[in-house]
């Protein structure tokens, strides 16, 4: 059976590409020559935050949507803004897009922004990311039935990213995105981020952790951009690092409508770690000695109660989804990235869920997401 024409398909991650001028022509003049702008240099295009080089070329981010099925020998990295698929940056193209590839509503990420994270001085990533999010919230507002923002949140000072949140939420994002993996010494079992939480929480505003966006200092998300093939197929470590963390901190005991997604990642992984969880958690004298839930509850229920888990094409991962937890799997397409399943999407959401029930099937597809960001 067509998945796609019986169920709303929901791509849990598709992006935009950040145009040119989106900062320069948006930012507050005080922030205007420090923000990020594309600039043309002897090697190509560059972009360019606070006199540092980010990322070159739109190969990977929206010049060559669908090349990897038609001619896989000419991807390439390097590319020019003025290449990129029309939908990445125009609503009304991203929509049309999605009439192609049979999607019905997208929740839209950054391009460029997921690389922001290494921005290390505070006040201006907190311009640049409240910037973005006006931008990104405008060009939903163009379909707001079929598109859907997610805000970019620095979590650096607390009470700043709350108001963020706040704001966002007035403005019509349905979540927000924090760093995989924050400041060194700062991760998400420490009591800083409980007004995050309970924030979150209260605003039922899904918190995602989305892959390389790593904080400065954590090996990912180094200044210099490196870009380590160990790193690019291991991402989920510093997913899996957090996501324990919150578990193990009873974060979400004792906040039980927070939902923390891990976007871009996978899912295969979640089995193992839900293994390891509940085992060192009832035989280790390490875990025994940590945080202990007052309710009747293990690690994994958590997991499955409070953590969605982004897929693409993870086959492995749904011959698993039983054990992982059928509720917490949502698809996306990554639209228009350079390995996004556009414009066969439902050709392979078909495949991979061909041995789904069709329950599982409209769960996967959509329901899932459907429910996470109450649409």
């Amino acid at each position: 059976m067509n998945v796609t024409s019986k169920y709303r398909v929901i791509s849990s991650d598709n992006h935009i590409v950040e145009p040119p001028d989106l900062w320069t022509a948006n930012i507050d003049p005080l922030f205007k020559s420090r923000a990020p702008q594309l600039t043309v240099e002897e090697d190509g295009e560059w972009w360019v935050c606070d006199g540092k080089r980010l990322q070159t070329g739109f190969g990977f981010s929206g010049s060559q949507t669908g090349m990897r099925f038609e001619t896989p020998e000419d991807m390439t990295a390097g590319d020019l803004f003025d290449n990129v698929r029309p939908g990445g940056y125009i609503p009304e193209e991203q929509v049309k897009d999605m009439d192609l590839d049979g999607i019905d509503v997208s929740i839209i990420y950054p391009s460029l922004g997921l690389q922001l994270f290494r921005v290390p001085e505070n006040k201006l990533l907190n311009e640049v990311f409240r910037t973005y999010n006006d931008w990104v919230a405008d060009f939903c507002k163009a379909s707001p039935k079929r598109l859907a923002g997610i805000a970019m949140i620095n979590v650096d000072v607390i009470n700043e990213a709350v108001r963020e949140l706040e704001r966002c939420k007035n403005i019509g994002m349905i979540g927000a995105m924090i760093p995989v993996y924050p400041l060194e010494g700062h991760r998400y079992n420490s009591p800083e981020y409980e007004p995050l939480w309970e924030a979150a929480n209260r605003l039922e505003m899904p918190i995602s952790l989305h892959a390389a966006t790593n904080r400065v200092g954590s090996g990912e998300g180094e200044p210099d951009g490196e870009r380590r093939i160990s790193i690019v197929i291991n991402s989920a470590h510093y997913a899996l690092m957090s996501i324990t963390d919150l578990i193990f901190a009873g974060v979400f005991e004792r906040y039980p409508k927070l939902q923390v997604g891990s976007v871009e990642h996978e899912i295969a992984w979640a089995a193992h770690m839900i293994e390891r969880m509940d085992w060192n958690y009832n035989q280790r004298e390490a875990a025994q000695g940590s945080y202990r839930f007052q309710e009747d509850m293990l690690p994994s229920d958590y997991f499955r109660r409070n953590v969605f888990i982004g897929f693409q094409e993870d086959g492995l991962g749904i011959r698993l989804r039983d054990y992982i937890g059928l509720e917490t799997l949502q698809w996306g397409s990554d639209y228009p990235h350079q390995e996004s399943t556009f414009p066969r999407s439902r050709q392979i959401l078909e495949e991979i869920l061909c041995d789904c029930t069709e329950e599982e099937k409209a769960m996967i597809a959509g329901g899932n997401a459907a429910r996470v960001y109450n649409l």
